[in-house]
């Protein structure tokens, strides 16, 4: 009798702990993941962080087969102010002038609830400039900076945003809907920037990162990289 009663009694917590373990981990076992605050992981020429970096962040894991095909599960409180920025990133290299073409695709499959964007983060090699590319968003988020009006570039209508942090410039493209798949030719973008508005000159583009930017998932919840990838030459 007491160990059937203590069997019946263990059976729910079991079930209950199993079923935490689970919501933080990926669908099925990947090549790799971490909960590491700046968990790394290289693989196919690409690099991806895990990059848990905001103030009051919370519980946070990275997985990944390759670059595209990854995902992360975030439970950050619903409190003001970024708290992570989880991404892929491919090192390009290359002057503006030099770039024949620079293009990436994305597929993602992203929670209807939270505050998020789904976004490129685009850098210069000195960190001086970056350009953010938000292909969809959700929630009370939104750009740095002022609001430079509409334009049609890289396959994409979008609304610019043009601010500092204090540390570097920062460009904001935000799609006027969201979306969640789809090509975006980046070199139209940064020939914009440079040679139609003047607001950095021929710079050499270095990272172009893509991820998501979470301010708040409370409960936990799932983001995933069904396909993605870079193209330059």
């Amino acid at each position: 009798m007491r160990r059937t009663a203590r069997t019946l009694l263990l059976t729910p917590l079991i079930a209950l702990l199993a079923l935490i373990g689970f919501a933080a981990a990926p669908a099925q076992a990947a090549t790799w993941s971490s909960s590491d605050q700046w968990g790394t992981w290289s693989n196919g020429g690409y690099t991806l962080y895990n990059n848990i970096w905001g103030s009051g962040a919370g519980a946070q894991t990275i997985w990944a087969n390759s670059a595209s095909d990854w995902g992360v599960w975030a439970n950050h409180p619903n409190t003001g102010g970024i708290k992570s920025y989880p991404n892929a990133k491919k090192v390009v290299g290359k002057k503006i002038s030099a770039i024949s073409t620079l293009t990436s695709t994305y597929n993602v499959t992203v929670p209807s609830s939270g505050a998020y964007n789904t976004s490129y983060d685009i850098w210069d090699s000195n960190y001086d400039y970056e350009i953010m590319l938000w292909v969809n968003k959700t929630g009370p988020v939104g750009p740095l900076g002022t609001a430079q009006g509409n334009v049609s570039l890289g396959g994409h209508t979008w609304s610019v945003y043009k601010g500092s942090n204090g540390a570097n410039e920062v460009f904001s493209f935000i799609r006027t809907s969201n979306s969640t798949s789809g090509s975006v030719d980046i070199k139209p973008i940064v020939n914009w920037i440079k040679n139609t508005k003047g607001w950095f000159g021929d710079v050499t583009i270095g990272d172009v990162q893509f991820g998501y930017e979470i301010t708040s998932s409370a409960g936990g919840l799932d983001f995933r990289t069904n396909s993605f990838g870079v193209s330059a030459s």
